[in-house]
């Protein structure tokens, strides 16, 4: 080191300092360096310089899929990931372990207690997506995704024969053809309105809509998981690159809290369970976080809008009640959400919709469609197994099988619940069809919505865990209403179901007005069929269901994709424009099912959500809090 010398100054030693200055310069030093490293470790945003310095933790063996979910670190500060994910097979190409037997030994999905302060979020693939929690600086969370592989009890895509070596049996070509028309209208998606929510086929444009809060893509998230079990590789990578790189979440407008839940959060979860891809696992997460503000109600139950606003935390008061088969449907989801973020707030707010409906009294054992989120009490005496409350029993009995049959609250519920409309809203027309008919204070309306077709496919699930004496009873009652819905689209010109049909003035199971005429390309017919064929193999589901993919080709093809017709009483219907992203996700995935095995995407493993999006039972002995055991 050089000294300027100082006019009188006289050094005292060799280095020109005196010793009591040499002592004063030298503690000078060593506290500016304590003040510049102590600055490194305690001002904000520092962990990427502590990572200079500091020794990377040690990783838990086993531990493949890792994602560090964190507080608000934006993209460009992330780093790649500490350990990459495992090879994740693709479309058609099962991880070689779980093919050695189509049985499992018990196991599942696994939580690993959160550790560590602020971490950034980090994506398997070097995708670096930062996954927040509201109110939380920040937990790492792992999520064993090899693990829950090998706990299935089948291969996700089933013990699949050598195509090379099948037959070409009738089936086969079935399920062919049921494939082209997924490719057919995912590609006309892409072509005409890739990103946009859904694509008009006639005007070959792409369509918004209002319901989503500015989110975009509905048809890309929605078919995700379809064209993955379909084996469309080069199509399912079209739309895996989409949400990598154009699936944005800073959107700031109203949404359908049901609709963003059962679409996109339902959608995401499954694909990432499917793959193991970690942009699927932080984006549901991240977008699940966003929902949270409905909930903020005196009560809990949630508005059934919700505000994407940048920090607002109020509810949209659009509305005074709101519907049971919005908020009674996201206790699937949710649950997932908890299991892969290690966050307890989404199935906290899930399990208090569950305790209010507990305490309220209900008429006649009856759930009325509307309830005030504000009073908690109900708004009007409507019930119905149709619109505005159908899925809400869907996800009680399918809570019981997701927890692996440990949710007792949710089984409970179930069956009281299929007691009381057996008693109060099941009917049997003079001509011999069962129906499920509408309650409004007493007075029951005798139609019945397309809705509730799924009814079928519902009891028929639930059938075998009812107490053994009714259990034969819910087989055939399946069977009847199934058949019900089924006489639906066979007494139409197009062979398609109308949006609503009644038990009236000598005419059964058909629309009695043009506004109920209209089909929109659901699935819930087939739904019934597909679960029909699984619980008892008998070929008249297939054939049903073979009647729907010729009356969809015939009626709602078009040059650019499907549309929905207007009137199924007529030969020639016009067509509504619109390719709904359900028709992709459920319609064709359900009619898929119907002529796969019984072990593609099987049933001890897997249940689907509301919008067909299949979602793993928990086959671990050590579940968490999360599913619900009581």
């Amino acid at each position: 080191m050089l000294m300027r010398k100082v006019p009188g100054f006289v050094p005292a030693s060799p280095w020109g300092l005196r010793l009591p200055q040499k002592f004063l310069f030298l503690l000078f030093l060593s506290g500016l360096v304590t003040l510049c490293f102590g600055a490194l470790f305690l001002l904000p945003h520092s962990s990427r310089l502590k990572r200079l310095f500091l020794a990377p933790r040690t990783q838990q063996p086993g531990l493949e899929v890792v994602a560090e979910i964190a507080g608000h670190a934006p993209a460009h500060e992330q780093e790649p990931p500490p350990n990459p994910a495992p090879a994740v097979p693709a479309p058609g190409e099962d991880d070689p372990s779980s093919r050695a037997s189509p049985r499992r030994r018990k196991g599942g999905l696994r939580r690993t207690r959160p550790t560590g302060p602020r971490e950034e979020a980090t994506a398997a693939r070097g995708n670096s997506i930062p996954a927040s929690r509201p109110g939380d600086e920040g937990v790492s969370f792992r999520f064993d995704f090899n693990a829950f592989r090998s706990r299935l009890r089948h291969p996700v895509l089933g013990m699949r024969a050598d195509e090379s070596q099948e037959p070409q049996s009738r089936v086969r070509a079935q399920r062919e053809k049921v494939k082209e028309m997924m490719q057919f209208a995912w590609q006309s998606y892409k072509r005409y309105a890739m990103g946009k929510n859904e694509l008009r086929p006639l005007t070959k444009d792409g369509y918004e809509g209002n319901m989503f809060g500015g989110l975009s893509g509905a048809t890309v998230i929605d078919s995700l998981d379809t064209l993955y079990l379909m084996e469309l590789k080069e199509e399912f990578q079209e739309a895996k690159a989409w949400v990598e790189e154009n699936f944005h979440l800073n959107v700031s407008g109203e949404a359908s809290l049901f609709e963003v839940n059962i679409r996109y959060i339902g959608g995401l979860l499954s694909a990432f369970y499917l793959t193991g891809e970690e942009v699927f696992r932080i984006k549901a997460i991240r977008l699940g976080e966003k929902l949270l503000p409905a909930f903020n109600t005196p009560t809990g139950i949630p508005k059934g809008v919700v505000s994407f606003k940048s920090g607002s935390w109020g509810w949209a008061t659009a509305g005074s009640s709101s519907i049971l088969a919005e908020f009674g449907s996201l206790h699937l989801e949710f649950l997932h959400l908890t299991e892969l973020s290690g966050n307890q707030v989404f199935a906290e707010k899930v399990r208090n919709i569950r305790k209010v409906l507990r305490k309220i009294e209900k008429p006649f054992g009856l759930y009325p469609n509307f309830l005030s989120p504000v009073s908690g009490n109900w708004v009007q005496h409507h019930v119905s197994v149709g619109g505005l409350g159908d899925s809400f029993y869907e996800y009680l009995i399918k809570s019981w099988l997701m927890s692996g049959k440990t949710d007792m609250e949710a089984k409970n519920m179930y069956y009281e619940a299929l007691e009381a409309i057996e008693t109060y809203l099941l009917n049997v027309s003079p001509g011999g069809l069962t129906y499920i008919a509408e309650w409004r204070g007493g007075i029951l309306d005798h139609k019945m919505g397309h809705l509730a077709c799924f009814s079928g496919g519902m009891i028929a699930l639930g059938a075998e865990d009812a107490k053994e004496e009714k259990r034969v009873h819910y087989r055939e009652l399946a069977a009847q209403i199934t058949k019900t819905c089924h006489e639906s689209y066979a007494r139409s010109d197009t062979k398609l179901g109308p949006e609503a049909f009644w038990f009236n003035s000598g005419r059964e199971a058909v629309a009695t007005q043009l506004s109920e005429s209209y089909y929109i390309l659901r699935p819930e017919v087939v739904e019934s069929y597909m679960y029909l064929w699984r619980q008892t193999h008998n070929p008249i589901y297939r054939e049903w269901g073979w009647e729907v993919v010729l009356a969809l080709e015939k009626y709602c093809r078009t040059e650019a994709g499907f549309s929905g017709i207007q009137d199924v009483y007529s030969s020639t219907p016009s067509h509504d424009n619109k390719q709904q992203s359900f028709f992709l996700a459920e319609t064709l995935k359900y009619l898929y099912l119907l002529f796969s095995e019984d072990d593609l995407l099987s049933l001890e493993d897997w249940v689907f959500n509301t919008e067909a999006h299949p979602l793993p039972v928990n086959h671990s002995d050590s579940s968490g809090r999360a599913w619900g055991r009581h």
